[in-house]
């Protein structure tokens, strides 16, 4: 429940405070003294958009600040129960997410401020938060209905939220499995659509993977083949002088006659006969040098056999070093990433060329997808149809209690007509519908004036009070499974008076058995049934003017239902009125 509401520099008010109550409170004032800036405060806690008009003229800046006791982070307040596990888990997780801190009764401040710049910040629990936040919490706790929500109330859109609000829990899950079949269609149909779009460009891109593919395979590159093949075709490049100085290397180290080899063994067979120790002593150094020349010269040799024995394999070497340069320019800087694009290409192709990719087997998932939206309409649409009655009864019970005669209400749910080349047009209970995001249902709202009268869309049938009336009506109904929340009303009774006034009264009083309820009003017969009634004042001095809030006693409300009442204000008989007003309404209460 809101317990208080702080305001300083906000629009006719420099600063004021009001504590509220459990239970059904009501606040009054003259015209222009401000009860407009209750509510605007209100709506800023909830996250409204900040205006620096809103700012008191002469004032830095316009601060809000409301104090909330939270439903299930505490002691309940007398009067009030929490308000559901949904509610509450919204809370929680605000809280916790944020760093809130509950004070030690159990209750969290926020605060709201705009600077004369328009510049805006939120505090909640002490910690600063971005706007969003706070308002979700706020709204968690805190519905603000008014004349433009009447105005809303008169859109489908807002028809159908309220048609879902009141089928609850069913709805939620209808409506979350139809959304999400929903997601999935659309996800294959915006694939089909870019397969299709894109045709032409895959079977180019196609054609062009493959001609390289084929193109690389033919040459058939090995890893690093361009830099072994550069270095020996720079070695054949001077293919007489390398082989002369290898042969001739060759012959002084293995050669026949007095080659290195046959010097070193004579000189190792010499030293090993000798007496002396000291020349003995060089033998196995002499072994060890005769070994490595022996191994050189049968390098030698070797390399001496694979060089070319004529200019046909320079040739074939070089034809094969164009084929990889060819490659190279085409394709990457170097071989080894000729063979890595390659293979990056194959990826690629099997990937575009993938059955299940192809337009047909899209087509066929998109069918499928399509069949299982127009199953999840229509399990949506049932669950509508049948809440609907069901409304529609309950919100016509309460117009008969609100000085409506034999009006009704009566909520229509019809398949959302879809055109012929809608993308998204499926089959709901045999008439093709558009699959919107929510649902692929119109409600509407319609006015029965009288037992005899035809169904006439409430945009255009029902008057300003009647309007008034059937929001209420809705308000109380939805309003049945839940508790503990607050509802702000501001001056949802426009366009009523006498007996209707009264009705209001009453049902905004039963309302306030279940959740706290604050009322900006007109009307004395509706003030007349709050349990709290705060009044909004208004002074003049220094050129401005200045609103006070003010909670009344029993003798201060008798006064002020009389001023309401044409402004009979403290004479006799005005007081005479509102005491026999206060008492026929303290009276309907029991």
């Amino acid at each position: 429940m809101l317990e208080e509401l702080t305001i300083s520099g906000l629009g006719v008010i420099e600063a004021a405070s009001a504590r509220f109550h459990p239970g059904f409170t009501v606040l009054t004032g003259e015209t222009g003294a401000g009860k407009t800036m209750i509510v605007t405060s209100l709506h800023l806690l909830s996250g409204a958009r900040a205006d620096a008009n809103r700012v008191r003229n002469g004032s830095p800046k316009a601060v809000v600040e409301g104090r909330f006791r939270l439903p299930g982070q505490g002691s309940a307040a007398a009067g009030t129960q929490t308000s559901g596990i949904q509610q509450d888990s919204v809370v929680a997780e605000i809280l916790e997410s944020t760093g809130a801190e509950l004070d030690d009764d159990d209750t969290v401040i926020a605060v709201r401020t705009v600077g004369a710049d328009g510049r805006s910040r939120a505090h909640l629990g002490g910690r600063s938060v971005p706007v969003g936040v706070m308002g979700r919490l706020t709204n968690a706790v805190l519905a603000i209905h008014g004349q433009n929500d009447q105005l809303r109330l008169l859109r489908p859109e807002h028809q159908r939220a309220a048609l879902d609000a009141f089928a609850g829990a069913r709805a939620d899950k209808a409506l979350t499995a139809y959304r999400r079949a929903r997601d999935a269609w659309i996800e294959i149909l915006d694939e089909l659509d870019a397969r299709r779009a894109n045709y032409r460009e895959i079977a180019q891109e196609a054609d062009r993977l493959r001609f390289g593919i084929d193109e690389i395979a033919a040459v058939d590159p090995a890893p690093g083949e361009d830099e072994e093949l550069a270095a020996t075709i720079r070695r054949l490049t001077d293919l007489e002088s390398i082989r002369t100085a290898a042969a001739t290397s060759q012959d002084l180290v293995a050669g026949d006659g007095r080659s290195v080899i046959e010097g070193l063994g004579q000189v190792r067979d010499i030293l090993e006969t000798v007496a002396d120790e000291t020349l003995r002593a060089l033998v196995p150094r002499v072994s060890e040098a005769l070994t490595v020349i022996t191994d050189v010269g049968a390098e030698l040799t070797a390399f001496l056999s694979d060089l070319p024995a004529d200019a046909e394999e320079l040739d074939k070497l070089l034809t094969r070093q164009a084929e990889l340069k060819a490659l190279v320019r085409k394709y990457a800087p170097d071989i080894d990433g000729v063979i890595a694009w390659r293979m990056q290409a194959q990826a690629r192709l099997a990937e575009i060329e993938d059955p299940r990719s192809s337009i047909e087997e899209l087509e066929a998932a998109a069918a499928t997808a399509r069949t299982d939206v127009e199953a999840a309409a229509g399990k949506l649409h049932a669950v509508r149809a049948k809440s609907a009655t069901s409304m529609a009864n309950k919100v016509s019970a309460e117009l008969r209690g609100l000085a409506m005669g034999d009006a009704a209400l009566d909520v229509a749910v019809t398949p959302e007509p879809a055109s012929a080349d809608d993308r998204l047009g499926i089959d709901v209970v045999g008439t093709r519908a558009h699959a919107g995001a929510d649902g692929a249902d119109r409600v509407e709202f319609a006015l029965i004036a009288h037992k005899n009268a035809h169904p006439l869309p409430i945009a255009t049938s029902a008057s300003g009070g009647e309007l008034s009336r059937v929001m209420l009506a809705l308000e109380v109904v939805l309003a049945e499974p839940t508790s503990g929340s607050v509802m702000v009303f501001d001056e949802v009774d426009a366009g009523v008076g006498g007996r209707a006034a009264v009705e209001i009264g009453k049902r905004l009083a039963g309302l306030a058995r279940a959740h706290q309820v604050i009322v900006v009003t007109h009307l004395p017969q509706v003030a007349a049934f709050a349990d709290n009634h705060l009044v909004i004042g208004k002074s003049s001095g220094r050129g401005a003017h200045t609103s006070t809030v003010r909670e009344l006693d029993r003798d201060e409300r008798v006064a002020e239902l009389a001023r309401m009442l044409a402004g009979l204000g403290e004479s006799d008989t005005g007081k005479a009125h509102a005491e026999e007003l206060l008492q026929t309404a303290e009276r309907a209460k029991e």
